[in-house]
């Protein structure tokens, strides 16, 4: 049975992105060097060159992709990175979109997009139907919010890149005012980067 799992790098004082993102800064003022650990290394990933990794980040970012059977974000980031051009940096992963409407217009070349309008409890439901047994990845912060809230989140792999970013987007903003139990699964010492991967506790 596959879980839903927020995978996304993250400041030392969670933020995901920095200041004033748009279109020409996806990630908000700063918020690029979150992903140095993705492109600082000599390792090409195995899914996708454009990312160049050490070899002990290569492992963790190549181990967990092939267990991804699609994945949920939200309007604004897809608005963000224009649809990342039709092909999402991990190709051929199907990603379901929440929005309050779907756009007229899109680009889709090596990445399909289904635009869920009635909200995340469906995304979850037909991403799961589609992973077919496998994972489905969040990777934005509004949608891991929504799935904390409502008790949809199985595991967190945080990258903690070595930056305090001072503002921008919050990753646990906006979670209510109950405490998460966590259980602590695995911390793996990067280069540049220290990845942590927590079980969320009912």
């Amino acid at each position: 049975m596959g879980k839903v799992i927020l995978d996304i790098s993250i400041s030392v004082d969670g933020f995901v992105a920095g200041p004033d993102d748009q279109q020409q800064q996806p990630l908000g003022k700063g918020g690029d060097a979150l992903h140095d650990w993705l492109f600082s290394g000599d390792y090409p990933s195995r899914h996708n060159d454009m990312f160049k990794l050490s070899r002990i980040n290569k492992d963790i970012f190549d181990r967990e992709i092939p267990n991804v059977g699609a994945m949920i974000v939200g309007r604004r980031t897809f608005d963000l990175v224009n649809g990342w051009g039709g092909s999402h940096p991990i190709q051929g992963v199907p990603i379901f979109v929440v929005t309050h409407e779907e756009p007229e217009t899109y680009l889709e070349h090596h990445t399909s997009f289904t635009f869920v309008t009635d909200g995340v409890e469906s995304a979850i439901q037909q991403a799961k139907a589609t992973a077919n047994g496998k994972n489905v990845g969040i990777g934005t912060a509004s949608i891991a919010q929504q799935c904390i809230k409502a008790g949809f989140l199985d595991e967190m792999h945080l990258h903690i890149a070595p930056i305090i970013l001072g503002s921008g987007i919050r990753l646990f903003d906006q979670i209510g005012e109950d405490q998460i139990q966590l259980e602590s699964k695995r911390v793996v010492d990067g280069s540049n980067v220290v990845h942590l991967i927590y079980r969320l506790l009912d």
